[in-house]
């Protein structure tokens, strides 16, 4: 994309300002009538003063410093355009405005660690900046082999089941429990790149479209058809986003599989799981994919296993704060909504907060090191759960 001629040290004139912000996609901001319904799903007002509502008028009346930390702060869980009666398209709208700002190259110090993630992106293909050719280190003895197009399904592990110590261990699981059923499997290894969904969010669309084309071309080089994934992010990139180059494969999360595996009889349970667990829908599973019943579906099917529901689930379930590339930022502790979600489950009296998504355990594994001495909550990817059973 072209950059702008656009002064940051100042406001820019409201023409030119409200000019870029509609050709970056934020024309939507219009609509807005301020209501306020944004402010209060927001999960920000949880934890401090944040308003939606007053950044939407600002950016519709030209008035927006794109030096502000407030364009940042969004975690596009998808709760406003949920409830928003005009169609502001609030995610897309405030994508909008980190893309003016990511072309000025103008970062807040809260969010200077997008620069280093977006060196590594570039050159090694992930947040990391790991070496490429470590990428499929987490299958090693795993009897994980290389893909060919004879196979059933492509399995994309995603960066941080690659590289994540804690979250390869969800990889390892998830093989593991693909192989226990007789999938034929096999994963690309070095030749993957990120998926690019969380950096677009951040407004680098420049480096989405470099590591989208360049998996594209992989997955067609290589005779992709089916592609299984671990993250909600990857699924909803690949599944809404990569369709725009022009291609559609069929992509498919893991709970949907399992889930369908465990119907068909190739994947059978054979141990109880006598534990109080509750489950939490993450954002990009489920309300931006709509993805709720598949993953209580196992839960429920595994013996002696009591699943509870938590404040705040399905539709209205509480972001843990990883998405819109905010992973990858600092949050400060006491801002942290991963607290209150472990809070959550901790009040259920959940033995185990099950999900499915790498972002929400990376923040659920932080909160937790925060519960009162004698409270134990496990956090688990539910095909930890599975792996556990057979």
């Amino acid at each position: 994309m072209h950059k702008k001629e656009l002064k940051v040290e100042t406001v820019a004139p409201f023409k030119e300002i409200i000019d870029v912000i509609k050709e970056e996609g934020g024309d939507p901001f219009k609509f807005c009538y301020q209501c306020g319904k944004c402010d209060s799903v927001c999960p920000w007002n949880r934890v401090r003063t944040f308003s939606m509502r007053k950044l939407v008028r600002q950016a519709s009346l030209g008035l927006t410093e794109i030096e502000s930390e407030d364009i940042w702060r969004c975690s596009t869980c998808g709760r406003c355009p949920q409830n928003c009666p005009r169609g502001v398209k609030q995610i897309e709208s405030g994508v909008a405005l980190r893309r003016i700002a990511t072309q000025n190259e103008v970062f807040p110090a809260a969010v200077e660690p997008l620069r280093t993630v977006s060196v590594g992106l570039m050159g090694e293909g992930n947040p990391f900046n790991d070496e490429r050719k470590n990428r499929g280190d987490w299958a090693q003895g795993l009897s994980v082999k290389p893909f060919t197009k004879e196979m059933e399904v492509l399995y994309f592990s995603c960066c941080y089941l690659s590289y994540a110590p804690r979250l390869k261990k969800v990889a390892a699981a998830t093989a593991n429990v693909l192989n226990k059923a007789g999938v034929k499997f096999g994963i690309l290894g070095e030749r993957e790149n990120c998926c690019g969904e969380s950096i677009r969010k951040t407004g680098n669309e420049e480096l989405f479209t470099k590591l989208a084309k360049e998996n594209i071309q992989n997955f067609i080089d290589n005779g992709v058809k089916k592609i299984l994934v671990s993250s909600p992010h990857s699924y909803h990139t690949f599944k809404n986003e990569y369709p725009e180059f022009m291609v559609n494969f069929e992509v498919v999360y893991v709970t949907d599989y399992l889930n369908q595996l465990i119907k068909d009889g190739r994947l059978k349970l054979s141990k109880e799981c006598p534990k109080k667990v509750t489950y939490h829908d993450p954002c990009y599973l489920g309300r931006h994919n709509g993805i709720y019943d598949q993953p209580r579906e196992i839960l429920k099917r595994i013996a002696g296993l009591e699943l509870v529901e938590m404040a705040d689930s399905r539709e209205n379930s509480l972001c843990c704060g990883g998405g819109g590339g905010r992973i990858w930022v600092e949050t400060p502790k006491e801002e942290r909504f991963s607290d209150l979600r472990v809070g959550q489950a901790v009040s259920v009296g959940a033995e185990v907060l099950a999900t499915s998504c790498p972002y929400c355990i990376t923040n659920f594994e932080d909160s937790r090191l925060s519960l009162d001495e004698g409270v134990v909550l496990e956090i688990k990817d539910i095909t930890e759960i599975l792996e556990e059973l057979m």
